[in-house]
Order: structure tokens, then sequence, then C-alpha cells
């Protein structure tokens, strides 16, 4: 684990590694035409949890947002990085989504667990690595719902600099759990 110190407020998180068996994306071949982003690629955060919206996300932007020479980067929320069943538990959600991330869009993955409340959490990944989209999923409620209970959706959108993408479950994302 490590530790550092934003503004005044202590940042625990844990880097995780992800498997050996995803290959090195290889650079894609540079053209004429492609602009630096492009060859560049971008950074894409993705906010995850064991939840099936949050998987639901995930196969959204593999599909309709990543391009080859982009990074994902998940980042999960949790109560305590040194709880180490939480931390094992969150390390192979990450692997599995990594994993799939590569066989769906062949994209790069990074991944960090960190401390904290889920929507502060995620903005400040935002602005540390000032990403082109900040992915995550909702679960769907009605607005009385997320008054009154809250929505790290809703606070991410409010709160993030850089361009929360909001997605709302349909029907196809189903009722199970990825844990």
């Amino acid at each position: 684990m490590e530790t550092v110190i934003e503004d005044v407020a202590e940042y625990s998180w844990r880097e995780v590694v992800l498997p050996a068996l995803i290959p090195l994306v290889q650079e894609p071949v540079e053209l004429d035409r492609e602009t630096g982003e492009r060859r560049r690629g971008r950074d894409i955060v993705v906010a995850v949890d064991h939840g099936p919206n949050s998987r639901h996300a995930l196969h959204w932007a593999l599909v309709h947002l990543c391009r080859l020479a982009d990074t994902l980067h998940f980042v999960h929320a949790v109560s305590s990085v040194q709880n180490e069943v939480v931390y094992e538990a969150s390390q192979q959600l990450m692997e599995t989504l990594a994993v799939e991330a590569f066989q769906m869009a062949m994209v790069r993955s990074q991944a960090r667990i960190v401390e904290g409340d889920a929507g502060k959490v995620i903005c400040r990944e935002a602005e540390r690595l000032k990403p082109a989209a900040v992915v995550m999923g909702t679960r769907g409620r009605n607005l009385m719902q997320s008054v009154l209970q809250g929505s790290v959706g809703e606070y991410c959108f409010h709160h993030c600099k850089a361009a929360p993408v909001i997605i709302v479950p349909g029907k196809e994302a189903g009722d199970q759990s990825v844990l």
C-alpha cells in the first residue's frame, strides 16, 4: 500500500498488478492522416464495483468508446485498502475485467483500488489522470430515490472535471452480480 498526501486529506490506494496472460499491445501503425491524439491513445477511467451495472457500463465503453491505442483505468472504491479480504476480491474483479477488456477491444488496462467515498474517489482519480471520459454505471433509480439515498453518478456529474458518461442499465444488463 502506498499513501499519497493530497491537499489536507490522506489518500490511500493500492495498485493492482494485472495478469501477465494479457500480451502487451503493440502501438498501432502510424498513418499520416491520423492526429496525434489518435496515435497516442486516450485515457478512459471506468468506475467498477461488484454489481452488474458496472460491468454493463464497461461493455458499453468497450463497444462505443474505446479505440485500439486507448488505456482503461479501472477505479474501485473500498472502505479500507488494508482489509486483505476486500483487496483480494477487488483484485480478482479487476483481473477479470482487464481480461474481458483485452478480449473485446484489445485495449490496455491499469487498475487501482482506492480507499474512500466512491464519488469523491472517482472525481479525484479523474483529476489525477485527466481522462477523455469517466464511464460509470448507475442503478437506474428514480429521482426521489436518488435525492433521498444519494447517487455516485449524480455526485460525479456535478463535481467531476472530466466528462462523465453515466450508463443507465437496460434489460440486457440483467440482475446477477459479478462477484
